[in-house]
């Protein structure tokens, strides 16, 4: 800190750098901007964070990646063994592994999305065809109950997997009627 004293509830301590008096709490560690911590004899102490991302080589990758295929969890002792193996830490193989599962769940996700949205598609298109067939039937039946009195016969085909099945118009109360029912 440049000079300036922290009052916070506490005692004070003497500011090495200034010869000032500062405040710092006996139940609390401060930390300055620069990443030094007021300790509670008011001593000043830098801490390098180190915010590099562990850079794996290819060999420990190519490792971890053939561990996860066998196990996607580990043990303790299989964390431990890995570790020392590949000379980093077991917190960091763990890590490592949960980063893996959830860009595992994560890929599998996208995967049943992607075939979630080509099945709606195929649903919604089938749908169209259907309404446009259920149109041209509705239209057909208007058209020949208008023109004749005995009851018209209708051919369609419900879907491409199933066979073409004829049905007919009772002519008494207007239902269409199934093959073999009466």
């Amino acid at each position: 800190m440049t000079g300036l004293s922290l009052a916070l509830a506490g005692t004070v301590v003497p500011n090495k750098k200034k010869n000032k008096p500062l405040m710092v709490s006996l139940h609390q560690k401060k930390f300055c901007s620069t990443h030094q911590r007021i300790d509670d004899d008011g001593g000043h102490h830098h801490h390098h964070h180190n915010n590099k991302k562990l850079r794996l080589t290819k060999e420990q990758s190519t490792m971890l990646e053939n561990s996860f295929n066998q196990h996607t969890t580990l043990n303790s002792a299989q964390k431990k063994s890995l570790a020392e193996e590949l000379n980093l830490k077991t917190r960091q193989i763990e890590v490592w592994f949960q980063n893996r599962r959830a860009r595992t769940k994560l890929k599998q996700t996208e995967v049943d999305c992607e075939l979630l949205k080509k099945r709606c598609q195929s649903l919604t298109d089938e749908n169209r065809r259907l309404k446009k067939e259920l149109e041209e039937v509705t239209a057909a039946l208007k058209a020949t109950t208008t023109t004749t009195t005995s009851p018209p016969s209708l051919y369609i085909q419900h879907s491409k997997a199933s066979p073409a099945t004829t049905l007919t118009m009772c002519s008494s109360c207007h239902k269409l009627l199934l093959p073999n029912s009466n």
